[in-house]
């Protein structure tokens, strides 16, 4: 199992250790889960997130080819801006989800998930014509997310910028380190995702943790970093997306860009789009006592399986349990709905994310 470059650190910090995509990664840390979590929704937290993919498409043509090969619209947005978008197969599932980083003609940055990295990277190196370069920067470089309402102050405190825009990124300099500060995050508050090379992780780590302390920032594990996203309908790829679960199934279909002349799996998708998908995803909110979790069945009130849970946690900001699910496509929003918890049928309404009234911008 791989390490993070701050794993020390974490130990140091008393985190509980779990495996996750194949890196050693932070559970919680001494206060707990729920602690984090509200850190983050009433001030400000701070996590490692370097487990992730840090890659660079360079070369005449970079801006082209990742139109070309990703599924959303690059020409949606403007250099220094980013975006949500997707790596599809070509039967229209989802290999995985990613946020592009247009930096000019020849430069594209893109952040992929953890397990599917070298996935992605190997793609992508058998597509590119010649001149183009994946530049991949997995072990070389590292993620802090500062996330909460409180994260611009701790940022400024630092001296770094903080003035652009939400999904908008800027690349500047701290103690001498290039750092790229990305206006992103997994949470559903305001904050920011900051790329740097492995060598500036531990001082950068440790100064936002000095600068947040007037704040009562934490540090904060994979834990509260799950139902923060929870919350927020946001998907997680391997349980809410997968190679088998399509961008139309998953509702993710508003970062497709359906009137490009082509990317990877656009024809299996637009074909299942127009015949409609026998499954979509849907919210469930608890109104019984009980904790759903991912893989769980689902049922109507006349005991008939209608899906099953992708993802399932208990709700600190709500006081109760909530699941995301891919449902049949006779459900509607406001049906009541039961979960079978281990033999136990837990009450809940169809809904539809996010489950919280968040302020990402």
């Amino acid at each position: 199992m791989a390490e993070v470059p701050l794993h020390s650190t974490h130990l140091s910090l008393g985190a509980k250790m779990g495996p996750f995509g194949g890196w050693d990664m932070p559970i919680e840390y001494t206060a707990g889960t729920v602690a984090e979590h509200t850190a983050v929704r009433t001030s400000v937290g701070i996590f490692d997130v370097s487990h992730m993919g840090k890659v660079r498409i360079l070369g005449p043509g970079a801006y082209e080819f990742a139109n070309s090969v990703f599924a959303n619209d690059i020409d949606r947005i403007q250099p220094g801006s980013a975006q949500y978008s997707m790596l599809c197969n070509e039967a229209g599932g989802i290999i995985d989800d990613l946020i592009v980083y247009l930096v000019g003609s020849e430069e594209v940055r893109f952040i992929p998930n953890a397990g599917n990295a070298a996935e992605v990277v190997s793609v992508l190196e058998e597509l590119a014509p010649a001149g183009i370069k994946i530049e991949n920067n997995h072990l070389t470089q590292g993620i802090i997310a500062v996330q909460g309402p409180k994260s611009i102050e701790v940022m400024q405190a630092l001296g770094l910028p903080t003035d652009h825009e939400y999904m908008a990124f800027v690349d500047a300099t701290w103690n001498g380190f290039a750092v790229s500060i990305c206006r992103t995050g997994y949470t559903g508050e305001h904050g920011y995702e900051l790329v740097v090379e492995n060598d500036a992780l531990v001082p950068l780590w440790n100064a936002l943790l000095e600068a947040g302390s007037a704040f009562e920032i934490l540090p904060c594990g994979l834990g509260a970093r799950d139902t923060l996203r929870t919350e927020m309908g946001y998907v997680l790829h391997g349980q809410d997306i997968s190679p088998d679960i399509s961008p139309v199934q998953a509702k993710t279909g508003w970062a497709v860009g359906w009137k490009k002349e082509n990317f990877a799996g656009k024809s299996a998708l637009v074909s299942e789009k127009e015949a409609g998908p026998k499954r979509v995803a849907w919210g469930l909110a608890a109104t019984g006592r009980g904790i759903p979790r991912a893989h769980m069945q689902v049922k109507n009130l006349n005991g008939e399986i209608v899906g099953e849970t992708t993802s399932g946690t208990f709700s600190p900001t709500l006081q109760k349990g909530i699941a995301l699910a891919l449902l049949s496509q006779s459900i509607n929003e406001g049906d009541s709905l039961v979960i079978d918890v281990r033999g136990r049928d837990l009450e809940v309404q169809v809904t539809k994310p996010p489950f919280v009234n968040a302020q990402p911008k």
